[in-house]
């Protein structure tokens, strides 16, 4: 049997409490101690978990694999004990998930087992494992728990990403921190021609990218990314022309000059979206499945 590879595939790591509602059995934990939170989650051994922020997106980007071969793997990567992870299993199955694969660590930070995963995302409730996993070069955001999850699109997995410290990198940010809208406004004209650097989440992009090529037509769901900014013209320029650099399209570009992100985001309906300011993520996460991504000058 040949050994499996997981180089050319989408590969998506998350922790338990992302996935599914851990809230209740969480905060035992954070009030009792890890035996206490062992023996409820031993006890619920039967009962499902319900759906998680992020459940959605991963149930979605799963059917890329039912007709054009496994172009996704989803991986549980999670703080929990081995023992807890048997109830994480048993409500993957009872999700009819295509989940295989799972590392528990009992309490030990997981980002370094980012590493032999080749993940092209980590998604988690824990803000030092996201840091860490930021800081090793992983695209990675800390979920908003308390999101509200949206059911709609069943044939589209719907992303959406702010640009600067997202998509970007934060140079255009540390402008506007500095020295104000206007010389941040000069400042994109002027280099509009030249490529914004990438962010830590250009990874993930390109990756969404390559899967949207592979899958083609063969697929039952369709991928629809949009960009999200508080960027307006003339900045947009800078954006759009970084992208056409990368050779990536997008499918949607809200260009918002500083309007609240979130009513726009409730059209949009997407299954995730990630942004570096954690009002931004506030106000998104009142509509739709949020992630905060702490990178960049506004998370010092």
């Amino acid at each position: 049997m040949a050994q499996p590879d997981l180089t050319d595939k989408l590969v998506v790591a998350i922790s338990s409490r992302a996935l599914f509602d851990f809230e209740e059995e969480n905060a035992v934990f954070e009030t009792a101690n890890d035996e206490a939170y062992m023996r409820m989650q031993l006890q619920r051994l039967e009962q499902p978990a319900k759906a998680g922020v992020a459940f959605r997106l991963v149930q979605k980007l799963l059917k890329f694999n039912a007709e054009a071969g496994k172009l996704v793997e989803v991986v549980i990567l999670s703080r929990n004990d081995p023992v807890s992870g048997l109830r994480v299993f048993r409500s993957v199955r009872g999700a009819q998930l295509g989940i295989e694969r799972g590392v528990f660590t009992r309490g030990r930070a997981p980002y370094s087992y980012l590493h032999p995963l080749k993940a092209n995302l980590f998604l988690s409730a824990n803000v030092e494992d996201v840091k860490a996993a930021l800081n090793a070069g992983f695209p990675a955001a800390l979920v908003y728990t308390q999101s509200r999850n949206v059911d709609s699109h069943p044939d589209e997995v719907r992303i959406a990403f702010d640009g600067d410290a997202v998509l970007f990198g934060d140079e255009g940010e540390r402008v506007f921190q500095a020295e104000g809208l206007d010389a941040f406004q000069t400042h994109e004209s002027t280099h509009a021609g030249r490529p914004l650097p990438p962010g830590p989440f250009k990874p993930l992009l390109e990756a969404l990218h390559r899967l949207q090529q592979a899958s083609a037509n063969a697929a039952p769901v369709r991928l629809r990314t949009a960009l999200v900014t508080a960027r307006s013209a003339p900045a947009h320029e800078r954006a759009i022309r970084t992208l056409m650099d990368w050779n990536i399209a997008i499918d949607e570009a809200m260009f918002l000059g500083g309007l609240d992100k979130g009513p726009f985001l409730r059209e949009f309906e997407p299954d995730f979206y990630f942004d570096d300011q954690t009002r931004h993520v506030e106000s998104a996460s009142r509509h739709v499945p949020s992630g905060h991504v702490p990178h960049g000058v506004a998370n010092p």
